[in-house]
């Protein structure tokens, strides 16, 4: 493949022939402990000669084999010769999971004349459809003992709206002659993304990839203010609501942009632009406003970024005939620690946003409406509504609870229709369909609509509702109003999560073909070599995302199951489990399970027909009686990702990384009965509740606040203490942060990064590979500082990375005021006297952000850049990867995944 841009004379050229070494048994998370490139060892040349250890191989080794992609990059890589039917008859589907390493050879070849050539060495654009990890290596291979590799997340999931990736050359290429170099993929066969390969007629999983490869030059600069400049505008992530009566039907606006800048300089800070303002022109008859215009917009070079815009109430209409909103954006450079307030050195560049009118709906017409809504002032949010057939003034019965529509994984809801349309619209009742900030939300790539997918649900319901009470008051449902969850496949599955960890904010769940825990597809190399009591540790990241543990709290709310009785994607038992285990904990719970005849994963009437219609009728009356629920158990595994039930809320567990569980008891002459398992803050809000006596443990609890408002009980550690004592010092939103590193992702706002400095550094390229993957995989936005920038209070005060920076006064800082048990004494990282004194070794915890009791800080650490790339790959940024509070890996790691774990807790 040979491309060469209008604007370069550089250009490359890509090998269409490709090895193949392959394929290994592996986890679905396995290659983030791993080398991606493993069995290789690739500070060795690499010998096509050799054969690797296989458990799935006759004979238990594999060799080396090729195939050639097309003219665009498309190849397909399989093995027919491994007996799949055979592994499968005794492992399941789920001997199909496999590992390979792919290589081929790109050639950069320089400008013919001295004119096209620049100082700034030529940057690749790549793009690698789904392939877990890239790195692009030095042509010779004898170099490779002291080069440190670079591995970039590839698109493995094919996200429809992912930000270029830009990937810098591991050496400068030379200016008169061509230079050679290797290009080595991480291709894991996932299942849950592949599919069964019976699905589509193959006796032998095949994996399709599309790698491509071109220069990225600097857009040339022209005198027009409205010229090309090094931040463009990047449609494809763009935040745009509809339009009704010529107005916004929401008032946020997410602008995508791309700073396509170059570091000129390596000993200076380049290529780093501020967004200084924004607005329409006035004859446009809108007014914007930048959504948060304290905290400063920069763009690191290569950095994708939504710049938040508002429109301001009372602006004028837009006719129907306009469809597009010029925007015009104003930057400015960042020079060696501030942004440039010369007007001169400022640029102005025109975004031109396209527009959707669509008519006011009607009790027969209507078109799914795009709405958005503000994370915390910086992270613009998308999601889709069906309006209710009658307003709150046509006939009787008012408003019922809204639907939370949840899709599956790969369903982009603004450019697929599919789903909208097999969603039954309602009477009186709204329909949500939150994005869940990517079409893939799964375990694959995203979270499952746990965590930040499922805020990012809940907070489209608030939204919604603030919308409609500023303008169609008539179309309002209650702030506070319990929801009904629906979902299908991925969706399911988060139905039974969402539901099962926020009980009091459910009215009922409608779950179709929804898997029941993501350890239902096993296999890992990990489980070879690792100790089983630091198994048990690293396994407890995963406990919050396992469906059946928490059944409890749905014991008593109205399910429909639905699964399709030949569905090839997830497997019935799925659903039948999980409504049996309903029925373990209440033998009288109202759970209904209908398998469909004949149905595999989704058909398009799967939630939109009669026996659906007639649940939602039945449950979703706010006249409803209630249920009188006289025993039920509250199950929690991270107090911060779960709500209450009945009231009771869990708010600090005994020993994190446990289940916690209430046992309650309710009697008919207003007494309650508490039984606590492993938990040490609770709450119980008395405001809807008639109690005259509250006994914890068999201890009697007397106090004023019994009257009305909520209780605060903490679990006494006094040592001449066993009991439970009233506690008044806790602020209502307190909440035991610690769970698993994960936790960093449930940002409200902007994540901010912190590096060492702002010049070109191994911690520089960590810290915008996080900033891609972030924006790839969550839609979430990253800031980029230097340590003596927070150190001066610039950071906007969420969820912070640290990448390094161990002697700043920073990190002291952090350090001392979270009161963490961890320490860096001698170059070495100190926890409770172990030190961690290993080069090579990467290192990841999670502290507290005491200035934000709300806000965690995650550090990646190392004192080599090898080991530093070993966090990286450790950085949680999908679901299903064994990283809890802290964790430290060493090399061995590449060879044994989890297994060179040296600590974890």
């Amino acid at each position: 493949m040979d491309t060469t841009p209008c604007n370069s004379e550089w250009r490359v050229e890509i090998s269409r022939e490709w090895d193949v070494l392959g394929p290994f048994p592996i986890h679905a998370r396995e290659q983030h402990f791993l080398s991606p490139a493993f069995p290789l060892d690739l500070s060795k040349n690499i010998d096509l000669t050799r054969t690797y250890p296989s458990a799935y191989a006759d004979g238990g080794y594999v060799s080396w084999s090729k195939v050639s992609s097309d003219e665009h990059g498309s190849l397909s890589v399989s093995h027919p010769n491994i007996r799949w039917e055979q592994l499968r008859a005794t492992e399941g589907w789920a001997a199909l999971q496999h590992h390979n390493v792919l290589r081929t050879y790109l050639t950069v070849y320089p400008p013919d004349s001295k004119q096209g050539r620049t100082e700034a060495d030529p940057r690749l654009r790549v793009e690698c459809l789904q392939g877990a990890y890239l790195s692009i290596l030095p042509g010779d291979e004898t170099t490779w003992t002291t080069h440190v590799l670079e591995w970039h997340m590839g698109n493995v999931y094919a996200l429809e709206r992912a930000p270029i990736q830009f990937v810098s050359l591991p050496v400068s290429p030379y200016r008169d002659k061509a230079t050679r170099y290797q290009v080595v993929l991480c291709v894991p066969y996932e299942i849950r993304l592949f599919g069964d390969p019976r699905s589509y007629n193959s006796e032998h999983p095949i994996l399709s990839i599309n790698f491509t490869i071109s220069i990225d030059t600097l857009p040339s600069l022209g005198t027009s203010p409205y010229m090309a400049t090094p931040v463009l505008h990047a449609p494809a992530h763009d935040i745009i609501p509809d339009f009704i009566y010529g107005r916004p039907f929401s008032s946020t606006l997410g602008i995508g942009l791309r700073n396509v800048d170059f570091c000129h300089n390596t000993k200076s800070i380049s290529g780093w632009w501020t967004v200084v303002s924004a607005a329409i022109p006035p004859r446009a008859g809108l007014e914007l406003s930048l959504c948060n215009p304290v905290t400063a917009i920069r763009l690191a070079p290569t950095q994708t970024h939504v710049l938040t815009l508002v429109f301001q109430p009372d602006s004028g209409l837009i006719p129907p005939d306009i469809t597009e909103l010029p925007v015009d954006i104003t930057i400015s450079p960042f020079h060696d620690g501030s942004a440039c307030s010369d007007v001169d050195e400022q640029q102005i560049f025109r975004v031109n946003v396209p527009i959707r009118h669509i008519p006011m709906w009607t009790s027969i017409n209507y078109t799914a409406i795009r709405a958005t809504y503000n994370l915390d002032l910086s992270n613009p949010t998308i999601f889709l509504v069906l309006p209710p057939r009658y307003s709150n003034n046509e006939g009787e019965g008012g408003p019922k609870e809204p639907i939370l529509a949840l899709h599956g994984a790969g369903v982009d809801i603004i450019n697929q229709t599919f789903w909208t349309d097999s969603l039954p619209r309602q009477d009186r009742a709204w329909v949500i369909i939150p994005s869940g900030r990517t079409s893939w939300v799964i375990q694959i790539p995203g979270l499952d609509w746990h965590g930040p997918s499922a805020a990012d649900a809940f907070a489209t319901v608030t939204a919604l509702y603030d919308i409609l009470r500023t303008g169609f008051v008539d179309w309002v449902y209650p702030r506070d109003t319990k929801l009904i969850v629906m979902g299908h496949s991925n969706g399911g599955q988060g139905a039974w999560y969402v539901a099962s960890r926020w009980p009091d904010k459910v009215k009922a769940v409608v779950a179709a073909a929804g898997y029941i825990k993501s350890q239902a597809y096993p296999f890992g190399r990990f489980s070879h070599f690792i100790d089983p009591a630091l198994r048990a540790v690293l396994e407890t990241s995963l406990l919050p995302d396992d469906n059946d543990l928490f059944l409890s709290n749905l014991a008593h709310t109205p399910v429909l199951a639905i699964h399709g009785d030949a569905d090839d994607n997830v497997p019935p038992w799925h659903t039948r489990e999980a409504v049996g285990i309903l029925r373990e904990w209440n033998p009288d719970a109202d759970v209904t399970y209908h398998e469909q005849p004949g149905q595999s994963h989704w058909w398009s009437e799967v939630l939109k027909n009669t026996r659906v219609q007639a649940f939602l009728d039945r449950v979703s009356s706010y006249e409803a009686p209630k249920i009188k629920r006289r025993k039920y158990t509250l199950t929690v595994a991270v107090p911060a990702e779960s709500g209450s039930m009945g009231g009771w809320r869990v708010h600090a567990l005994e020993v994190p990384g446990r289940l916690g569980r209430l046992e309650v008891c309710e009697d008919d002459e207003g007494g309650v009965t508490v039984k606590a398992s492993n938990i040490s803050v609770v709450s119980f809000d008395l405001s809807n509740a008639s109690v005259n006596r509250l006994v914890i443990d068999n201890q009697c609890i007397t106090h004023t606040s019994m009257e009305a408002g909520t209780i605060w009980l903490e679990k006494d550690t006094n040592r001449n203490s066993t009991g439970w004592k009233v506690i008044d010092s806790y602020a209502e939103n307190f909440q035991q942060p610690y769970g698993r590193a994960q936790a960093i992702l449930s940002a409200d706002g902007i994540i901010d990064i912190v590096i060492p400095s702002l010049h070109h550094s191994s911690e520089l390229s960590v810290a915008l590979r996080i900033t891609h993957n972030l924006r790839t995989y969550h839609l979430l936005d990253a800031r980029i500082f230097a340590a003596h920038e927070v150190e001066d209070g610039l950071a906007c005060g969420g969820n912070m990375v640290v990448i390094g920076c161990a002697d700043s006064l920073l990190v002291k800082d952090l350090l001392r005021s979270s009161q963490c048990e961890w320490s860096h004494e001698g170059g070495a990282w100190v926890l409770n006297d172990k030190k961690f004194d290993n080069p090579t070794s990467g290192l990841l915890f999670l502290v507290k952000r005491t200035s934000n009791a709300a806000s965690t800080v995650l550090f990646l650490q190392s004192s080599d850049p090898r080991g530093l790339e070993r966090a990286l790959r450790l950085f949680p940024i999908r679901t299903g990867v064994l990283v809890p509070d802290w964790l430290v890996v060493d090399e061995r790691a590449d060879r044994i995944g989890a297994g060179g774990a040296e600590g974890a807790g």
